[in-house]
């Protein structure tokens, strides 16, 4: 009879390149994003951004808790030292996907380059891939997902998608102080529980960019 550590270890299947991980719920998606403390603490006290809130400019959100570290410098960048979490509605995150399109020309997808141009132009949203993160912030070998709104999209998250806003900056605060402390499985423990983010193969089909590099 074989020792039972003899027996292979099952491999561990890599983490595909592009894939939404996000904390979500049955009926909610939560994102992130970092804004100067005037509109980001009057955002988590009404539970909906301020009058200051422009809707004019495109306002990109991040279900990646790390990722928006990486971005707000562990809220410690100018003008980003508010970290909001956002839950919205999972139908809202869904529909700004169907009506993205990719931030870059992939020609697989789009064919000619003004073909491109012009999808991008009428989108009301649209999406980026870059490298996830580390608790380092050290760039991961697969990618994070970036939606941008802008014009419908903007509206409808502002005024229909939103289910509550909450302040993490004390949380972004702590689990920095963690991983400057070497403490890296404490500041593991502390964050949000992201996970795979299933879709219908549709949804995402045209916003991989496999090609990208």
């Amino acid at each position: 009879m074989n020792d039972q550590n003899d027996r292979p270890v099952p491999a561990v299947r890599p983490e595909p390149r592009f894939r939404i991980r996000a904390h979500h719920t049955e009926s909610t998606v939560t994102v992130y994003q970092a804004y100067q403390p005037g509109i980001g603490l009057a955002a988590a006290r009404g539970g909906r951004f301020p009058s200051s809130w422009s809707r004019e400019r495109m306002t990109w959100i991040k279900p990646s808790f790390l990722w928006m570290m990486y971005r707000c410098g562990w809220a410690t960048k100018q003008n980003q030292e508010t970290v909001l979490a956002v839950e919205i509605s999972r139908d809202g995150f869904v529909w700004a996907l169907r009506n993205a399109c990719l931030s870059h020309y992939v020609p697989a997808l789009h064919g000619d380059q003004a073909t491109w141009k012009r999808q991008l132009r009428a989108a009301p949203a649209r999406v980026q891939w870059d490298p996830e993160r580390d608790l380092r912030l050290n760039p991961l070998p697969y990618r994070s997902l970036q939606l941008g709104l802008s014009g419908e999209a903007a509206a409808r998250y502002a005024d229909e998608w939103i289910v509550g806003i909450e302040d993490v900056t004390p949380l972004a605060t702590e689990v920095h102080a963690r991983v400057r402390a070497g403490e890296l499985e404490r500041a593991a423990e502390l964050l949000p529980q992201e996970r795979a983010f299933p879709l219908e193969d549709d949804v995402l089909g045209h916003l991989r960019a496999e090609s990208h590099g």
